[in-house]
């Protein structure tokens, strides 16, 4: 299977699948489809990157390993579209000790920019809430943060403050999307 011809064209998620099918428990065949993520084509690192969305919770576990370099590319992404599958990405990712301190402040800021697309608002603060899980001394300016948002909110965004809102104040974890 040439993934790069593939993927090069429109797909669906009848592809999705059969790539999932392809790649499933071979991390040479999940370095493939990563590495098309870095193409200079939009379409296929977009597509790559969709792709890797769908990934189960097993072979997720291997983009760990790559999550400063995904970091990177959400931070640096210029691509609206690829920048909220990088952050989806990060999203199904645990945040562990030391946290990047430039990924927390890129959430924050983008917990504020209404020129982001809803979708990046959203990811942004659910993202800035789970490394808070693991820095609890980052909650109040994430608090703080969150209820500066106010007046005519997006459902999208009123939804993910709400949930972080109560989940701080249970102390709990959101549930992954």
């Amino acid at each position: 299977m040439n993934l790069k011809e593939i993927i090069s064209q429109r797909i669906g998620l009848s592809t999705i699948s059969s790539i999932l099918g392809f790649v499933q428990g071979n991390n040479l065949r999940k370095q493939e489809l990563y590495d098309l993520c870095f193409d200079s084509n939009d379409r296929i690192s977009y597509q790559a990157a969709w792709i890797m969305t769908h990934y189960s919770s097993a072979d997720n576990r291997w983009l760990y390993t790559k999550h400063d370099e995904l970091i990177n590319l959400a931070m640096r992404c210029e691509h609206i579209g690829k920048r909220r599958l990088f952050l989806t990405i990060l999203f199904r990712q645990p945040f562990l000790e030391p946290l990047r301190a430039d990924f927390f402040d890129f959430c924050m800021q983008g917990i504020l920019a209404r020129k982001e697309p809803l979708a990046i608002q959203s990811l942004c603060m659910k993202l800035a809430y789970a490394m808070c899980c693991t820095t609890p001394e980052l909650h109040d300016e994430l608090r703080s943060t969150i209820q500066l948002l106010d007046g005519d909110l997006s459902p999208a965004v009123r939804s993910a403050k709400n949930s972080i809102l109560k989940a701080m104040a249970k102390g709990s974890s959101l549930q992954v999307l």
